[in-house]
């Protein structure tokens, strides 16, 4: 995501809440600062029609993110 963001595209990682603390953590060992969407824990077994809601909501968020909404 950092090599990306370098040459000028904006990233956004998606993941579920129950990996708040890892991700921050490893973008610290890293030295960066990613900017993520958070969806409700567990997703492994949803059905199709319950991962299209987590993804249509948090559609808006990862799209004003890759926009520039909360960007530095």
């Amino acid at each position: 995501m950092t090599d990306l963001e370098d040459r000028g595209l904006p990233t956004v990682f998606v993941s579920t809440v129950e990996f708040v603390d890892g991700a921050e953590a490893q973008a610290k060992a890293l030295g960066t600062t990613p900017i993520a969407v958070y969806v409700a824990h567990p997703i492994q077994d949803r059905t199709d029609e319950e991962m299209r809601a987590l993804a249509d909501g948090a559609f808006a968020e990862v799209v004003a993110s890759l926009v520039g909404e909360g960007r530095a």
